[in-house]
């Protein structure tokens, strides 16, 4: 009588072991895998080009079922900004006490809607996009960032009205015009961070998207985009705590540096201490720090 040798099935691990050297063997890798952190900004900047086009597509695509089309990009900042002055410049009497105040206010109204935009897009940029997120493979980075460049280009559209108004209002063409540049290029690394952490809480938890409009309206508020901070941090019934955290706020140390360099009437004195400093920092911190963030949830979205 023969005897049968049978051979003992392999482990489940023996078999994991032997598909990851098939896998290697033929340079395959997991699809979806998170790449490392330079890596990852290597794919993200090979594919600058389609961040560009994607973000210029987008523009034009937002208000073309509009008869108005795209100048819907100058006009609806000016109608907020228009409502914001019939209630605080003139209801509350806010225009009194800052002068230029109709150049104070739609800078304001401009460059808070810069941030606004950015973030509110940014929310949706994974959750909103999901087709796009499981059909191509792609750093996932680029949809928000893509997203904060879209509405950059919208403001830059938008500030050709900036300047008549200034112009209109007395407000002459000065040198410190061109300190707006590094503002808006610090703005645009602090939105495009920040847009990548909502971006992530956002495909994760979808009613971020329903909470960030109540989120961002008080943020406004405290922002100083219808009233001076500087005037009133001059009260002495104001806590000084609540004075600095007014003056450091991240918007409105944007918001303020580009009334600076274009508003003749709003002096240095009227900045708070080490803006640029702030201006900085705080650019660095979302940005690198956001960045790092949805990076490390990169092998998430689009799952489930």
């Amino acid at each position: 009588m023969s005897q049968v040798l049978h051979t003992p099935p392999p482990t489940q691990a023996a078999a994991g072991d032997d598909l990851a050297a098939l896998a290697a063997r033929h340079g395959l890798s997991v699809s979806g895998a998170r790449p490392s952190l330079p890596e990852y900004v290597r794919q993200l900047w090979a594919r600058r080009h389609f961040i560009g086009a994607f973000a210029t597509a987008k523009l034009t695509a937002q208000y073309s079922q509009a008869k108005l089309g795209q100048v819907w990009q100058v006009m609806t900042p000016l109608l907020n900004a228009a409502v914001y002055y019939f209630i605080f410049g003139v209801l509350l009497g806010t225009k009194h006490n800052v002068p230029d105040y109709v150049p104070f206010l739609v800078t304001g109204v401009f460059i808070w809607t810069f941030t606004q935009s950015s973030i509110m897009a940014g929310t949706r940029a994974i959750s909103g996009n999901l087709g796009l997120v499981r059909a191509l493979h792609f750093p996932r980075a680029a949809l928000p960032i893509s997203f904060a460049l879209q509405q950059l280009q919208q403001l830059l559209f938008s500030m050709a009205a900036l300047v008549v108004i200034l112009l209109c209002f007395g407000v002459p063409v000065a040198a410190s015009w061109v300190l707006a540049l590094p503002a808006l290029v610090l703005q645009f690394t602090f939105n495009a961070g920040v847009s990548m952490i909502v971006a992530r809480l956002g495909a994760k938890t979808p009613d971020i998207a329903q909470l960030m409009p109540f989120v961002l309206r008080t943020w406004m508020y405290v922002s100083g985009v219808m009233w001076s901070i500087d005037t009133l941090a001059d009260k002495d019934d104001l806590p000084h705590i609540v004075t600095v955290l007014l003056e450091i706020n991240p918007a409105a140390v944007y918001i303020d540096l580009m009334r600076f360099a274009l508003i003749d009437s709003f002096h240095a004195a009227s900045l708070p201490p080490h803006v640029w400093a702030a201006a900085v920092g705080w650019a660095l911190l979302a940005g690198i720090g956001g960045f790092i963030y949805f990076w490390k949830a990169e092998e998430t979205y689009g799952r489930g």
